[in-house]
Parts: C-alpha cells; structure tokens; sequence
C-alpha cells in the first residue's frame, strides 16, 4: 500500500514538473500565415461526389433470412 502511494506522489509530481516546463517555455510570438488567392482558388474543390445505388431492396423476409 505504501508502494501505491509513493508511485501516485511520483505521477503528481512528473506531472506538475511537466505542465510547469510546458508553461515555462512557451512560445508567445503569434503565428502569422499568408496565402496568394491563386492557391487558396486551387485548394476549393467545387464537386460532389454522387454515388448512384441501382440494387433493389431487402424484403423483410429477406431481411429475417440474413440474421
């Protein structure tokens, strides 16, 4: 039992070290990103696939059949 409890003071404390280093080394610069019209143009695709079913439908006999 003793065991248990030092390996959960030991997750708390890798845990706070972790969040703390994560915090101390932020990087506070804001990220600026910039695209030309002609490549924002290019990544817009317009059409929609369709998919067209031409099968008919499962009678609830046949449904029952298949369970």
């Amino acid at each position: 039992m003793n065991a248990l409890k030092n390996m959960e003071i030991a997750f708390v404390a890798a845990a706070v070290l972790a969040i703390g280093s994560s915090f101390a080394t932020a990087d506070t610069r804001a990220v600026t990103v910039s695209a030309d019209s002609a490549l924002v143009a290019q990544a817009v695709d317009t059409s929609i696939p369709v998919v067209t079913v031409s099968a008919r439908r499962l009678s609830a006999a046949e449904k029952a059949a298949f369970i």
